[in-house]
C-alpha cells in the first residue's frame, strides 16, 4: 500500500455560516491547485458542529496563506439609527417594566443602571429609529395602567 500523506487542518470553524465559508475555502484552495478535503462532524476527532479543511502537510504553508489573506470587509450600516438613546425612566421597577413592555412589542431595549448603588438613576435605552414608537408603546402602557397588566398577565396563564 502506498505511503498516504499526512493531512494538516488549516482551517475549522463552528458558527452558523461555517458550512458556506469552509465550501468557499474549499473551492479557493481547489482553484489554487492543493488538495484540500472538506470534513465535518462525521469525521473521527471533529467537534460536533464544526466543519474543517484539511490539505497534505507539504501543502500547509501555502493553504494557511491563502486562508490568511485578509478577505474584505463589508461596510456595515453607518448611519446613526441605530444608536441607543435613553428613554427618561427614574427607578429600577420602572425601568425593567419598561423593558418588558417593549420588548414585548418587539421593540429592542437595554437596561442602564445598578441595583448597588441606588441613588443613581437607571435609562432604558432604544435604537434612535425607533424611539418614538417605544415612547407611544410606553405612553400606551401608562394610560392602560396597571389593571391592563393584570389582565394580559392572567390571560397567558
Amino acid at each position: 500500500m502506498p505511503d498516504q500523506p499526512e493531512w494538516v487542518t488549516v482551517f475549522r470553524s463552528a458558527d452558523a455560516e461555517s458550512e458556506r465559508e469552509a465550501e468557499q475555502w474549499l473551492e479557493r484552495l481547489l482553484d489554487e491547485g492543493l488538495n484540500a478535503v472538506l470534513v465535518d462532524d462525521d469525521a473521527a476527532g471533529v467537534v460536533s458542529g464544526t466543519r474543517e479543511l484539511r490539505v497534505p502537510a507539504g501543502q500547509a504553508a501555502r493553504a494557511e496563506a491563502i486562508i490568511g489573506t485578509p478577505r474584505p470587509v463589508e461596510p456595515g450600516d453607518t448611519s446613526h439609527d441605530l444608536d441607543m438613546v435613553p428613554l427618561s425612566v427614574e427607578t429600577e421597577m420602572e425601568a425593567l417594566g419598561i423593558r418588558s413592555v417593549l420588548e414585548a412589542s418587539g421593540i429592542p431595549c437595554v437596561v442602564i443602571g445598578t441595583s448597588q448603588i441606588p441613588s443613581l438613576p437607571f435609562e432604558v435605552q432604544v435604537p434612535r429609529a425607533r424611539l418614538e414608537e417605544a415612547r407611544q408603546v410606553v405612553e400606551e402602557a401608562r394610560a392602560s395602567g396597571p389593571a391592563a397588566a393584570e389582565d394580559a398577565e392572567a390571560q397567558t396563564e
